[in-house]
């Protein structure tokens, strides 16, 4: 129903300089294997096999990381070592890769507009990379969306629960529930002061968009520090009653910052080790 999903993925990565100086934080690895291809895998499994990449200068890691190198295949071919690309083996001969510049950094509307000549005129998923979001055992969380655009066939946000002294630093929504998970969404405010935000549901990064989200970015006007929001391309959607806000099933980690990186390695590793020893 849904084939393809775009990669934001032109951002600085300021938060971990100087490690990111040179490389692309998308590239920053949680235990053995980037978040850009945690990203991919997980837009696979909800069947999105098509996959846009907005990149920026630097950030051509990105490109080389799914395409074949054939020194390095030669070098390991018939070790052990051989098996670690079974992953990325997998991805490179099940998804198509294409890839545009953002050459000004105007914020996500912004990006996602920047990929429209990648998604043309069908709904799709966006994954932002720095969120990696886990579901052990289950159906990971764009594949959950999908599911429900099937009921709703709107555009859909995946939200959770935050501490409200953190509402200044997400796009926060408001709204009707339709059952325990969903909401109708009439209200987004973006990056709200604590005592400003309407709830402490908090959109992460995992959206399905409706292609109409184009035009509407389109007729945004900038916002705080010249950026083109999504949220505000969002909030008319919303107030045409056409966005759905689903609390997912898994844990998310904000691997933006230093300490969610750190706490998501973590997880991952010892992840590993119980299913070792099971």
């Amino acid at each position: 129903m849904i084939e393809k999903c775009l990669f934001p993925a032109a951002g600085y990565g300021t938060r971990f300089l100087p490690a990111t100086k040179a490389m692309p934080k998308e590239m920053l690895p949680i235990v053995d294997k980037p978040l850009i291809q945690y990203g991919v895998e997980e837009a696979l499994d909800a069947g999105m096999h098509h996959i846009g990449m907005v990149t920026g200068r630097g950030k051509r890691a990105l490109e080389d990381h799914f395409d074949i190198s054939y020194e390095l295949e030669d070098q390991i071919s018939g070790t052990a070592k051989e098996s670690a690309l079974d992953g990325i083996r997998r991805l490179i001969r099940d998804c198509s890769f294409s890839y545009t510049r953002q050459i000004e950094m105007k914020g996500l509307g912004h990006a996602i507009l920047t990929g429209r000549p990648l998604i043309g005129d069908v709904p799709f998923g966006v994954v932002l990379a720095d969120d990696l979001c886990l579901n052990h055992g289950g159906p990971g969380v764009l594949a959950q969306m999908v599911e429900l655009y099937r009921q709703f066939r709107c555009s859909i946000v995946a939200v959770q629960d935050v501490p409200r002294a953190d509402t200044a630093s997400y796009g926060i929504v408001e709204g009707e529930t339709i059952r325990g998970d969903v909401m109708r969404v009439t209200r987004m405010v973006e990056k709200p002061k604590p005592e400003d935000a309407p709830s402490t549901l908090a959109i992460i990064g995992r959206y399905i968009l409706t292609p109409d989200i184009f035009g509407l970015i389109e007729s945004t006007p900038p916002g705080r520090n010249g950026e083109i929001q999504l949220t505000d391309a969002l909030n008319e959607q919303a107030r045409r009653g056409c966005v759905i806000a689903y609390r997912f099933k898994g844990r998310r980690f904000d691997c933006g910052s230093v300490a969610g990186y750190l706490e998501a390695t973590n997880h991952v590793y010892r992840s590993r080790l119980d299913d070792a020893a099971t």
